[in-house]
């Protein structure tokens, strides 16, 4: 909100594992009038509740929501890239497992090419190399440090 002056019509792209923080998307990014485009590995998708409401939330605010195994089909227009760590705590036993099914899924120029112009690229920290390379995480388009420096006035 505070980089496109307001959230109303935005696409936000999630690429990665259906966990937690994507969940937290998906319960308001319909109330704030984004659409939702998510890519996660089979077996890795968000949990089939909060989908379900999910998708009452786009049908009852006109969004558009998309769950997809292709990154760079979700890419596709969106104004926000967003990632987060593909092995949580508690799943480091799965990391080579977790490793494998999510090739191809890490953010890139390339997966960046298919986005909207203005795009920017989010991710709540820390990040791996795997979940994002430097070129996206380091650029102009990164709004990680703001993302970060928001968070601690919350806390």
């Amino acid at each position: 909100q505070e980089h496109y002056g307001g959230l109303n019509g935005l696409t936000i792209t999630w690429i990665g594992d259906g966990n937690n923080v994507l969940h937290s998307i998906m319960m308001s990014a319909a109330k704030l009038g984004m659409h939702l485009r998510i890519a996660t590995p089979k077996g890795f998708e968000p949990d089939h509740r909060i989908t379900k409401i999910t998708e009452q939330f786009s049908k009852e605010y006109g969004t558009k929501l998309l769950l997809t195994t292709d990154p760079l089909e979700a890419a596709d227009g969106a104004n926000v890239l967003v990632t987060d760590t593909w092995i949580s705590m508690g799943q480091e036993e799965e990391k080579k497992e977790r490793l494998k099914a999510f090739q191809g899924y890490q953010i890139t120029m390339q997966t960046a090419k298919s986005a909207a112009s203005n795009w920017t690229f989010l991710h709540c920290l820390p990040r791996k190399p795997e979940e994002v390379d430097d070129e996206v995480f380091y650029s102009p388009r990164s709004l990680v440090f703001q993302e970060a420096e928001n968070r601690k006035w919350t806390i």
